[in-house]
């Protein structure tokens, strides 16, 4: 792998006197001892954090997803020729990803991520990739300027849209909204990091880097779709999907969120579609997945993570690329990827959709909206004393967009419990 691909921005040395880790043993421990990193077990995966002993957060679902990864690199090394086994990602790097991608995710979800990107709307937006990009090569305590400092090739790894925000038209006056689904946001990088951004895509050619950030535009929001990751990327989130497919499927399973009948109403016509062998293996596993026996279901869930750890493959997806970690991914075959979808869709329709989540995912996120707006309103009085000099600084050398992107900041690192206690002090009598 060429030189520049370890490059860290701030150009220091790369290892301390007798260190004799690689660079990315160095930036998975650098992810593992961040604060960004820590907060994931007081963040919300699908059930609110207190809700159930049993439930997945953040933290745990990462850990999932990096293991997840690691066998991913492990079957591809073994399947793939010597040519394209030279372009995987070391595990160290690979567990990297997988345990950072998640770090810029706000309290409460999907739901903490909708709301500030309302309240967001005249100032750039946000969204929780681009936050966890900005974490990782910014606001991290590792380096005055560039965060964690972590190597180009991380950097491009974390790149799930490797595309700056759209433009964005704020609604006139930014009131609570009734509903956010109209403000879904786009799958993008902040404008204010479109430095950063230049920095991991330098060493593609201008080629290169116009196939990569090729997006399709949408009639409604999230307004823009990137088309393409690299490769690290790609098999960062199939890690990704595959926890959320399969692991959060078992907390549902177990909770009883999700019932047998629930389960053979939506999976049984996908069953069907499927090649005989592996309809009746999947036949099997949702007969020991709802069983008595607790062994039976955690075989079934390890039998499911099976199925698309060894369909993975690598696959050329941007053909006329010079640069190989943008020409292939990594992909899974048309029946395990129809599969896993499938999965998906049970977590989300059962699970995700169900009222009781809903009415929880609604309360975090005005609970969120009223936090913002109470902070954005008297920033000089509610923000902690260094939040808020950083707040004082954007405003004065930057302008207000500045300054409400260091607000934004401060609320997307709460955790939960932090956002709900705060909540309390300033709105609950």
């Amino acid at each position: 792998m060429t030189e520049h691909w370890h490059q860290r921005r701030s150009g220091g040395p790369s290892n301390r006197p007798g260190d004799l880790r690689t660079p990315w043993q160095r930036d998975r421990a650098r992810v593992l001892h961040s604060a960004a990193f820590r907060r994931l077990q007081s963040k919300t995966q699908i059930m609110n954090v207190g809700e159930n002993d049993f439930y997945r957060t953040r933290l745990t679902h990462s850990l999932e997803a990096a293991q997840i990864g690691a066998s991913l690199i492990n079957q591809l090394q073994h399947v793939s020729s010597a040519a394209h086994a030279e372009l995987l990602p070391d595990l160290n790097l690979m567990e990297t990803l997988c345990l950072a991608h998640d770090i810029g995710h706000p309290p409460f979800g999907h739901g903490g991520e909708a709301a500030l990107h309302f309240k967001m709307l005249s100032s750039g937006g946000f969204e929780g990739n681009g936050q966890t990009f900005r974490i990782v090569g910014k606001l991290e305590a590792y380096h005055p300027e560039h965060g964690m400092d972590l190597t180009r090739r991380s950097l491009l790894g974390l790149l799930k849209y490797p595309v700056l925000m759209p433009e964005l038209t704020a609604p006139d006056h930014l009131t609570k909204p009734g509903s956010l689904a109209k403000w879904k946001p786009a799958k993008a990088l902040f404008a204010c990091d479109a430095d950063l951004l230049d920095w991991v895509l330098q060493p593609l050619n201008d080629s290169d880097r116009e196939l990569f950030q090729q997006v399709d535009t949408l009639s409604q929001a999230p307004w823009q779709k990137s088309k393409y990751k690299a490769l690290d990327a790609s098999l960062m989130e199939l890690a990704d999907d595959i926890a959320y497919g399969v692991h959060d499927l078992e907390d549902a399973v177990v909770t009883g969120t999700l019932s047998e009948s629930q389960w053979h109403a939506h999976v049984d016509s996908v069953i069907d579609a499927l090649p005989s062998g592996l309809a009746e293996l999947m036949q099997k596993l949702g007969q020991q997945l709802f069983g008595r026996e607790h062994h039976q279901r955690k075989n079934a869930i390890g039998a499911l993570v099976n199925i698309f750890v060894t369909a993975v493959r690598l696959e050329e997806v941007l053909p006329q690329a010079q640069e190989p970690l943008i020409r292939f991914n990594a992909t899974l075959p048309t029946d395990e990827a129809f599969l896993l979808k499938s999965l998906k869709d049970v977590v989300f329709e059962h699970v995700i959709n169900e009222p009781s989540i809903q009415q929880l995912r609604y309360r975090s996120q005005n609970m969120l909206l009223d936090l913002f707006t109470a902070l954005h309103t008297e920033p000089l009085r509610l923000l902690p004393r260094n939040t808020r000099e950083r707040w004082q600084k954007a405003q004065h050398e930057q302008g207000q967009a500045a300054a409400d992107r260091i607000l934004c900041d401060y609320v997307a690192g709460m955790t939960d419990d932090y956002a709900e206690r705060m909540y309390r002090n300033l709105f609950v009598v």
